[in-house]
């Protein structure tokens, strides 16, 4: 952040928020803060009226330097909406947090929420965001902080800092319980040139019959530590992990094979709206035939 947007954020108190404060490093991360509470004013540029809208956003959560409480960045948690009221309220959000300097990270799931995933998510972001500073001071080519491979939960080495590292485990166990037909988490990752990353992921739970989870994250002048592609299906990967946990006690609606695959081949036919290109034309015959 320049000097300017520092006089425009407030140093947030050691105990401000609606909920227990946690300390990583040398970051503090605070749940439950208002925009309005931590920006001293209306930014230029900002109309009253977006202003009165956006002072009261409620950030799920707002990382702040330990030392000083200046805030380095915010993180959102919705469910998807097609509510137009509520879209314009976030394009505000993004207005103002943009003028501000307060870099901002938008995560849309219907699965995850920030009181079961919300700190989990945000430590992974610290530690990302710190373990990739350390990298782009060296001489040397690092690992990736996604790609970093250590001991897994079932002793297995992999990529320990995949956020779906557990739900991958947790699949394999229940297709030898016999509550899923595949033991493997099946996924892609796009990103849209005019808006979010998105990932995807699904999990046969019976032949032909899949539990699919969608998950988009948009990062607003934010450094993740890892790209947000991946970022958007590891946890797309998380979300399916939480909904296999009710198979047991309820019906989770699975999609028909075939739906997927039609949306896989809709996704792949808007490739010229994507960084990059479709990289996934290989999963067609993978979930025909899976």
């Amino acid at each position: 952040m320049d000097g300017g947007h520092d006089r425009e954020l407030a140093p947030v108190p050691e105990t401000a928020g609606r909920g227990p404060v946690l300390v990583r490093g040398e970051q503090r991360v605070h749940a439950g803060l208002r925009l309005g509470e931590i920006v001293r004013r209306r930014p230029p540029g900002v109309t009253a009226s977006q202003w009165n809208t956006a002072s009261r956003t409620l950030f799920d959560h707002v990382v702040c330097t330990a030392a000083t409480g200046r805030p380095e960045f915010a993180v959102e948690f919705h469910a998807p909406s097609t509510d137009a009221t509520v879209r314009r309220a976030a394009r505000t959000t993004e207005a103002v947090a943009a003028a501000t300097g307060l870099p901002l990270l938008r995560i849309v799931s219907a699965t995850l929420r920030t009181a079961g995933h919300g700190p989990r998510i945000v430590a992974y972001l610290v530690d990302a965001r710190r373990y990739a500073a350390g990298a782009a001071g060296s001489d040397v080519v690092a690992v990736g902080f996604r790609d970093i491979v250590g001991r897994l939960p079932d002793g297995r080495d992999g990529a320990v800092n995949d956020l779906g590292a557990l739900a991958r485990v947790e699949a394999v166990q229940a297709y030898v319980a016999r509550r899923l037909a595949d033991p493997i988490l099946r996924g892609l990752h796009v990103h849209w040139t005019r808006g979010p990353a998105e990932g995807w992921s699904w999990a046969e739970v019976r032949p032909g019959e899949l539990l699919v989870e969608r998950v988009t994250a948009q990062a607003y002048g934010l450094s993740c530590g890892v790209e947000p592609p991946r970022l958007a299906e590891d946890l797309a990967v998380l979300a399916v992990g939480e909904r296999l946990r009710t198979i047991e006690v309820g019906a989770p609606p699975l999609l028909p094979r075939e739906d997927l695959l039609a949306d896989i081949r809709r996704l792949r036919d808007r490739r010229d709206e994507l960084v990059g290109d479709f990289a996934y034309d290989h999963l067609l015959p993978a979930v025909t035939a899976s």
